[in-house]
């Protein structure tokens, strides 16, 4: 699941939260894409107390991201909520 919101910084960016069940899958998971060069660990999903795990970027409005979740062992997932695909990766606008 993805949310968006305002930015913090008051420039109009948007914040974009990636959302998945705290422990589907087991393990530490990333969420890797083009806002920040698909690397591995940059953006770790932390355990929230509502039984989720979630991790936030920045982005400017209307920003096109393209990304995936790596999960332990080199497994790579799908956003299961975002039906837009380009080639292997979840497409997401920004708005």
């Amino acid at each position: 699941m993805i949310k968006t919101s305002l930015g913090r910084d008051g420039t109009g960016a948007r914040k974009v939260t990636f959302v998945l069940p705290q422990e589907a899958p087991p393990g530490p998971v990333s969420v890797v894409g083009d806002f920040n060069g698909w690397l591995p660990g940059r953006h770790l999903l932390r355990k929230r107390s509502n039984g989720t795990r979630s991790a936030a970027v920045e982005v400017r409005p209307g920003a096109t991201l393209h990304f995936r979740y790596l999960a332990a062992g080199g497994q790579w997932l799908d956003d299961p909520d975002v039906p837009d695909r380009s080639g292997d990766n979840c497409v997401f606008v920004a708005h």
